[in-house]
């Protein structure tokens, strides 16, 4: 490893315990995500209610349902999310979402127990709003920890343990899930996982805030609205990339989404062909 390569970053305490807590984040949203749909579709048991506006026995309808819930707080909280990240110290705000993300899993891991879908439905929800009020603060720590020509290494960093992150987590759903014990197998993973997210994020040295005295602004769909003018607004190269960058993250969440379906559905396979379908893909 040469003293220029991005990988000394993982040497120093400014960028270790923060990558370590943002991959730890990143692998159990997806281990919690993809473990509820493979229950959705291989282990839990539906009645079908005639009356009901919407039928909650169609277990694609309820896969679907679970993308929707997970992605809608990005829409609804990035914003927000990208206030705090200015107003507040960023360290202590990290060490608070990940904080809530134990309570978020514990009321994951009950629903796992319990076998209750309405509770794991709401775990996912919350675990999407923990995600999009930690996205901003994880780009926006970056520029504070790091010099200018380390930023380029350090957000590549950050990218491969993501995706490294979203693969293992999604990976090893279906291995807990192929198991007969797997609702506490699920149960134990993701508060484990999100206690060590903690402890490490206790690691992460201060970050004062950027801007102390800003005034928040709690209506999240005006504020939504002007963060999207002014990603949209920038010079081309700019505003092109991010329109890549969502359209990629978009077909991402839908192939991950409907590859369980897909193997279910046209492949009559089980947990496992799941996993191998995922594990060839990744």
């Amino acid at each position: 490893m040469t003293p220029n390569s991005q990988f000394a970053l993982l040497g120093t305490r400014r960028f270790l315990p923060f990558f370590i807590t943002q991959l730890l984040g990143a692998f159990n949203d997806n281990l919690f995500k993809q473990s509820l749909i493979l229950a959705i579709l291989f282990k839990l048991s539906f009645e079908v209610d005639k009356e009901a506006w919407i039928n909650f026995a169609d277990r694609d309808l309820l896969v679907n349902l679970c993308a929707m819930l997970f992605i809608l707080p990005f829409f609804l909280f990035s914003a927000l999310g990208g206030q705090f990240g200015e107003k507040f110290a960023k360290d202590a705000l990290i060490r608070l979402i990940k904080l809530a993300e134990i309570v978020i899993m514990a009321v994951g891991a009950t629903g796992f127990l319990l076998e209750s879908l309405p509770l794991m439905l709401l775990a996912l929800f919350a675990m999407g709003t923990h995600s999009a009020l930690f996205g901003p603060v994880k780009y926006s720590i970056l520029p504070a920890a790091l010099r200018e020509q380390e930023l380029v290494g350090g957000n590549a960093l950050v990218e491969m343990g993501t995706f490294l992150a979203i693969l293992a987590g999604t990976i090893g759903a279906g291995l807990l899930m192929s198991g007969k014990g797997y609702q506490s197998a699920v149960g134990i993973a993701i508060v484990a996982t999100a206690v060590a997210g903690y402890l490490s994020s206790r690691a992460i040295p201060r970050f004062a805030a950027s801007l102390p005295q800003l005034q928040l602004d709690w209506n999240i769909f005006r504020q939504s609205w002007r963060i999207m003018h002014l990603g949209l607004g920038q010079r081309p190269a700019v505003s092109r990339s991010l329109i890549g960058s969502s359209w990629f993250w978009f077909l991402g969440a839908i192939y991950l989404t409907q590859i369980p379906n897909f193997a279910k559905d046209l492949l009559h396979g089980d947990e496992s062909v799941v996993t191998l379908i995922l594990t060839v893909f990744s």
